[in-house]
């Protein structure tokens, strides 16, 4: 093993452990951590990053999947889309363009939120490929019977190169749809499960981000989801709330953003461009532009919090992320002794 693959190991691990604190203590991200960790086969969040990057090479094209419309103000959730505009900066930031797939609920967030981290928004991709800094932001329809046709549209109009869903809603077996308290919402939610499905049909490279199972992708690890998380046992029939789509790369979380916000850290690593990763101001912003815009928390109100934790926590755990990738990036030198030593000690394998 070498220093550079012992730091990336650790700055991964690093970066999954914060993705997966476990402030409310009820325990549920540590469930799903070991399933979706023994898929990856090592740290997610570097894992994530490093299949993005090669899948999705400067001007190449990325569709960004999001938007869970929640009961009963029939508005969009902030987790989610936060971290979907968030990605998209840090995509442009690398040459890369995106495409916010959403919701018609989430479109006029989609749009502040574009502005909130300082890209163009466009409707569809002609534009948006054409100009520099810049967002598509196109809106998905919430009528099953149309969303065949859009997705084909939208894989028509410009290949994408990658395709990342994050807690954006995924349909059961059946074809329905659940909030994680096993609320049928399917008619509110766009039914995007078409674009990540074709996408994997004509292999496009599809990754996922979830912190329920209800999420598309999640069904990558449907039998631990199964016997482990509540409401998503197969036995409930068509009222279980997993989604009945795998991603290729799969990544867990307490929230969603957390681990989005992770891969654009383990990004801003791979790169060595640590201000790839936003800094805790621009979490505020995007947090607060977001929440004027309509979107909810998880508990159905318009305080500027995602998954019921507020910007502090939010701007708190965004810094430490960014901390670690300037301290790993920055003290590669100092600190090469050290890594010859215990890399000779044997622990970390061969």
């Amino acid at each position: 093993m070498t220093q550079s693959e012992l730091t990336l190991r650790n700055v991964g691990q690093n970066l999954d452990d914060l993705m997966n604190l476990d402030p409310r203590g009820y325990g549920v991200c540590r469930i799903l951590y070991p399933a979706s960790r023994a898929l990856a086969g090592e740290p997610m969040s570097t894992l994530f990053a490093k299949r993005l990057l090669d899948a999705a090479p400067p001007n190449a094209l990325v569709h960004i999947i999001t938007g869970f419309v929640l009961l009963p103000h029939k508005h969009g959730e902030m987790d989610g889309i936060v971290g979907a505009a968030l990605l998209a900066r840090a995509l442009n930031a690398l040459g890369r363009k995106s495409v916010m797939v959403v919701p018609d609920a989430c479109v006029g967030a989609a749009k502040a939120l574009a502005g909130a981290v300082g890209l163009h928004s466009y409707t569809g991709v002609e534009q948006t490929l054409r100009y520099p800094h810049s967002v598509g932001i196109a809106a998905f329809p919430t009528d099953a019977a149309l969303a065949d046709s859009t997705a084909q549209a939208l894989m028509s109009e410009r290949r994408p190169s990658a395709v990342v869903a994050t807690e954006a809603a995924g349909a059961n077996y059946a074809g329905l749809y659940h909030t994680s308290l096993g609320f049928d919402v399917t008619d509110l939610e766009a039914k995007s499960d078409a674009l990540f499905r074709l996408a994997r049909k004509e292999g496009v490279p599809t990754f996922a981000i979830g912190d329920l199972g209800n999420e598309i992708g999640m069904g990558a690890i449907a039998d631990h989801l199964d016997a482990y998380i509540p409401r998503a046992s197969r036995g409930l029939g068509k009222d279980s709330i997993i989604a009945d789509t795998s991603a290729d790369t799969l990544l867990t979380a307490t929230v969603s953003d957390w681990g989005m916000n992770a891969v654009i850290a383990a990004m801003a690593y791979l790169t060595e461009t640590p201000a790839l990763i936003h800094n805790a101001d621009l979490q505020r912003e995007a947090m607060l532009a977001a929440s004027r815009a309509g979107m909810v928390n998880m508990y159905g109100d318009l305080n500027p919090s995602i998954d019921g934790f507020d910007t502090d926590f939010n701007m708190t755990l965004t810094h430490l992320m960014r901390r670690l990738v300037e301290s790993a990036l920055g003290l590669k030198q100092t600190c090469a002794g050290w890594f010859a030593d215990v890399i000779a000690r044997g622990f970390y394998g061969s």
